[in-house]
C-alpha cells in the first residue's frame, strides 16, 4: 500500500504558489484494509475515506468508464491493482495529473511522477487533456475555462480546444445541472481574472449553452463617448475585472457581470444607443438567476445594479428629493451594506472602460454622503409625533395617517440630505436627473 499527493496540490507546489489543500490517492489497498487503518469511509460513488488524524481525504486509485451522457454517467472500478499512472490517466489536465509519495509522516517524498508531461506544459503555460477520456466529462469545460481565469497567462493547447468544441456539438454541456455550472462560474469569478473563464467558454462555444444571456453581448454596439471600447461584450468583461481586481465578494462580481444584459435586445434602429436596458436588463437576468440557482444575495444584489446603475451613475445632477427616492427605493437604509455593494458595481462599472480605469467616481461619495444624513433621521420620532396631533384614524385597514407619516419621514430625510450636501432649500424639491 503506497499512499501519493495527486493533482492541484503538485501543480501548485511547482509553481510556488501556497497550498491550501492536498488530494490523496491510495494505491494497492482494499476498502476493508483502509478501514482496518482506521480511515473512516464517505464516498458514495467510490471509496473515500477520511484520515482517522487530520480528518484529510484519501481516494482509491481507480479507473473509470463512460455509460451515459453527462457527467453522471460513469461507472468506477477500484481495486489493489490499478496502478497510479491509471489513476492519474482519468484526469482533466496534464497539469492536474501529477503525483509525489507521502512518507508515513505526511511529508513528502521522491521526485514529481509526471507520466503526461504536466511539468512540461506548466513552464509553456498550455492547457493540455490528458487523454481523450476528456470528452467523457462535461464539467471538464467549465474547470478548464475557471483555471484560465487563475493562471490567465495559459493558452489552451489547439488540440484540446478542438476536443471541447466537439463536446459542446454533442450537446455534453447541455448535460449539465444548473448547480454545478454555478458553482463553476461563481468560482471563476473569484479568481484573478475572470474575463479569461468566459473567453475560454466562447473560444469553444460553451458560453452561448451555458450563459446565454452573457454570450449575446458580444458584437452589440454601443455609443463610442461612453464606451471607447464599443463592443458591450468587451466592456462587460473589463468590468468584471476591475471588479476582480479590487478584490470586491462575489455578489459584487456577479451584478458587475449581469449588469448590461439587456443592451442585447435593444432594437436595431436605436443602436448604438441602448436607452430603457436597464430594465429589460432585469427582465433577462430574473430568469436567468432562476435557472441557475444563483443565491439570493447575489440575485438581489444583481437585479438592484440592474436596475438602478443608471440613475446612480447620473446622481450629481440629482436633487435631495431625487437622491432620497433613489436610496428608498434601492432599500438602502434599510441595507446599506448592500447598498455599499452596489456601488462598488456600479464604479465597476464606470472605470471598466478604455481609458477610464483612474477616472474618479464622485457619484460613490454623493451617495455616502447622503445615505448618511437619510438614515440620520429618526422616523420613530416623527411617527409619535404624528400619532400625537391626532393622525392615527384606520384607512383601508392600516392606522390612520401611515401615508401622512411616510410623507413627513420622506420629507425630513430630504431636508437632511440637503442640509449635508450644503443645497439651497428651494432644492429640495427638484428632481435634476432620472430617477
Amino acid at each position: 500500500m503506497k499512499i501519493y499527493a495527486v493533482g492541484g496540490a503538485i501543480r501548485d507546489e511547482l509553481l510556488g504558489v501556497p497550498v491550501s489543500d492536498r488530494d490523496y490517492v491510495v494505491v494497492g489497498a482494499t476498502p476493508e484494509q483502509m478501514v482496518a487503518q482506521g480511515y473512516r469511509p464517505v464516498g458514495k460513488d467510490f471509496p473515500v475515506f477520511l484520515h482517522p488524524a487530520t480528518q484529510e481525504e484519501y481516494a482509491l486509485a481507480r479507473t473509470e468508464r463512460k455509460t451515459a451522457a453527462g457527467y453522471h454517467g460513469f461507472q468506477f472500478y477500484y481495486a489493489p491493482d490499478v496502478t497510479l499512472e491509471e489513476d492519474l490517466a482519468r484526469r482533466d489536465l496534464t497539469i492536474n495529473a501529477m503525483a509525489r509519495e507521502v512518507r508515513p509522516d505526511g511529508e513528502l517524498t521522491g521526485p514529481v511522477i509526471d507520466p503526461f508531461d504536466g511539468q512540461r506544459d506548466l513552464a509553456e503555460k498550455r492547457f493540455r487533456h490528458v487523454g481523450e477520456a476528456f470528452v467523457e466529462d462535461p464539467v471538464r469545460i467549465l474547470r478548464l475555462a475557471r483555471f484560465a481565469a487563475r493562471f490567465h497567462d495559459f493558452d489552451v493547447a489547439p488540440d484540446t480546444l478542438a476536443l471541447m468544441k466537439t463536446m459542446v456539438a454533442a450537446g455534453e454541456v447541455d448535460s449539465l445541472v444548473p448547480e454545478r455550472v454555478w458553482q463553476e462560474i461563481s468560482r471563476g469569478l473569484m479568481e484573478n481574472k475572470p474575463s479569461r473563464m468566459f473567453a475560454a467558454l466562447r473560444d469553444c462555444g460553451a458560453l452561448a449553452r451555458v450563459l446565454p444571456e452573457v454570450d449575446a453581448l458580444f458584437g452589440v454596439a454601443q455609443r463610442a463617448d461612453y464606451h471607447p471600447e464599443v463592443d458591450t461584450g468587451v466592456h462587460v468583461m473589463m468590468v468584471v475585472d476591475y471588479a476582480a481586481a479590487r478584490g470586491y465578494a462575489l455578489a459584487v462580481r456577479f451584478a458587475a457581470l449581469t449588469h448590461d444584459l439587456g443592451k442585447a435586445t435593444t432594437p436595431a434602429d436605436v443602436l448604438p444607443r441602448h436607452v430603457g436596458h436597464e430594465m429589460r436588463s432585469v427582465d433577462l437576468l430574473r430568469p436567468m438567476c432562476e435557472r441557475l440557482r444563483v443565491p439570493n444575495e447575489c440575485r438581489d444584489l444583481a437585479l438592484l445594479v440592474a436596475r438602478e446603475h443608471g440613475n446612480i451613475h447620473r446622481v450629481l445632477e440629482m436633487g435631495a428629493a431625487a437622491l432620497v427616492r433613489l436610496l428608498e427605493r434601492s432599500d438602502a437604509l434599510r441595507k446599506p451594506a448592500r447598498f455599499a455593494e452596489a456601488l462598488q458595481a456600479c464604479e465597476s462599472d464606470a472605470r471598466g472602460r478604455l481609458g477610464f480605469e483612474m477616472r474618479e467616481y464622485p457619484q460613490a461619495e454623493r451617495l455616502r454622503v447622503a445615505l448618511v444624513a437619510a438614515r440620520a433621521v429618526d422616523a420613530g420620532a416623527i411617527a409619535q409625533a404624528q400619532a400625537q396631533q391626532g393622525q392615527g384614524q384606520a384607512q383601508e385597514g392600516k392606522p390612520a395617517g401611515a401615508e401622512k407619516i411616510k410623507e413627513a419621514v420622506h420629507r425630513a430625510r430630504v431636508a437632511a440630505v440637503a442640509a449635508a450636501l450644503g443645497q439651497a432649500p428651494d432644492a429640495l424639491s427638484e428632481d435634476a436627473g432620472a430617477s
